[in-house]
């Protein structure tokens, strides 16, 4: 399976950090954001990687060329930012017409990336993705889903101002090609995954709970709360082996 990392923002809410560093490559416990990505997916049998960029895109460049996983990494540059779904849109072939990942590469994922293709590979039916879903600290500022008694998503509220729970989208997503093929046919110039697609889909994306950790690295906040609690995460990391 292949991968997208959706890379290229300027995280204006966390500056000063960013005024030097994308975002997706602020440290959390000393390693870039990325890293934490590249290590689980590479030893989740993810086969290749793709991440776009936009802000300070040499940093990124030379991240991926002193990585181990460089041979298995593209990453390609928009001149002019394409929208979290134009990014897909414009690199349709990556995906080669098999189950995509796409994920926000600016959030610090924890988790068993193999029991969620598993989920993924046991949804139901109806359903073309897997969205993967986390309990939110401050629900106005994701989009928060309900779900019914099959566990697929029927209602999708983003960041509104009194959302009906705090069970959240984590912004990391497996796609089959139909859901592929809906956002390669889109007409807008910048197409939101989360405005534009998630709404189309609803009744046939299936939840998947990541249990574990996740953090939407949005504001300095919530950066510093990461910088805390990715400690009590050291020894699940250790056992996955992603830094060894």
């Amino acid at each position: 399976m292949r991968a997208v990392l959706l890379a290229a923002g300027f995280g204006t809410r966390l500056r000063p950090v960013t005024d030097r560093v994308p975002k997706a490559l602020v440290p959390v416990d000393g390693r870039p954001l990325l890293e934490y990505w590249l290590h689980s997916l590479f030893h989740s049998r993810f086969e290749e990687v793709l991440i776009n960029t936009h802000y300070l895109p040499d940093q990124v460049n030379e991240l991926v060329a002193n990585s181990l996983y460089r041979d298995r990494i593209t990453v390609v540059h928009e001149e002019t930012l394409q929208g979290t779904a134009g990014t897909i849109r414009q690199n349709a072939a990556f995906c080669a017409d098999a189950p995509c990942l796409v994920a926000h590469a600016d959030n610090l994922c924890i988790c068993d990336f193999n029991a969620f293709q598993a989920a993924h590979r046991a949804r139901p039916a109806a359903a073309a993705m897997t969205m993967m879903t986390f309990e939110a600290p401050d629900p106005t500022q994701c989009g928060i889903v309900k779900c019914d008694g099959n566990g697929l998503v029927q209602e999708f509220h983003e960041k509104v101002a009194n959302p009906p729970g705090t069970r959240a989208s984590a912004a990391v997503h497996l796609m089959e090609p139909e859901v592929l093929h809906f956002i390669e046919r889109m007409e807008s110039d910048t197409p939101d995954l989360s405005l534009d697609v998630v709404p189309t889909f609803l009744g046939r994306i299936f939840a998947w709970h990541n249990d574990r950790y996740h953090m939407d690295i949005g504001t300095l906040q919530t950066y510093g709360m990461a910088q805390i609690d990715i400690r009590a995460q050291r020894a699940f990391m250790e056992a996955q082996g992603w830094f060894s």
